[in-house]
């Protein structure tokens, strides 16, 4: 079983705002459309706190504000840009408990749940994004060539499918041609 903290754990997303790739690597955005790491960084913690309505109650790390945290496997402001994507929390605290704990602080890891509901496809593909093994990437070479001609290395699905049906995939000036299955933003 997994705890649902960990089948949901999501690293620094702000990724595309600072590369303008997708987490596949595909080129989005040119330079002049990307955020420095800080302002990516102030968008994903008090900018989120101004969409819902909570900015003076979190997003920051100040007195009086709700002061959850986390520890990540990586120092965010210094790795590689294209290293960004794979960053995760190695110890969530939410509320003054540890909620999610990994690697050097597994030992303060609260018990497994079960992931519901069972057919989620967190039971068998954790997390938003994992970097192939060396092995798979050799493989996976090929096919990063042409997208369209392998599974969704994200969701695991069959872009094949979509190609040879009546979907206009082919035409990279329309929706679906562009799209493809949307793996390519999400």
């Amino acid at each position: 079983m997994r705890r649902v903290s960990q089948a949901t754990t999501r690293g620094p997303r702000s990724n595309w705002l600072v590369s303008g790739r997708t987490v596949g690597g595909m080129a989005m955005y040119d330079e002049s459309n990307r955020l420095p790491r800080e302002v990516a960084l102030e968008l994903w913690t008090a900018g989120s706190a101004w969409f819902s309505s909570e900015q003076g109650k979190k997003g920051r790390i100040e007195k009086d504000q709700l002061a959850d945290l986390v520890v990540l496997s990586k120092d965010y402001f210094s790795v590689p840009e294209e290293e960004i994507k794979d960053i995760e929390s190695v110890l969530t605290v939410v509320d003054g408990k540890v909620v999610y704990a990994a690697g050097h602080f597994s030992p303060l890891a609260p018990p497994p749940i079960p992931v519901l509901p069972e057919w989620s496809p967190v039971v068998k593909v954790p997390g938003h994004y994992r970097s192939a093994p060396p092995a798979a990437a050799k493989i996976g070479a090929i096919v990063q060539m042409h997208q369209c001609c392998g599974s969704c290395g994200v969701h695991g699905h069959q872009h094949d499918i979509a190609r040879k049906s009546s979907v206009p995939v082919s035409d990279e000036q329309a929706f679906w041609g562009v799209m493809g299955c949307s793996c390519f933003a999400f």
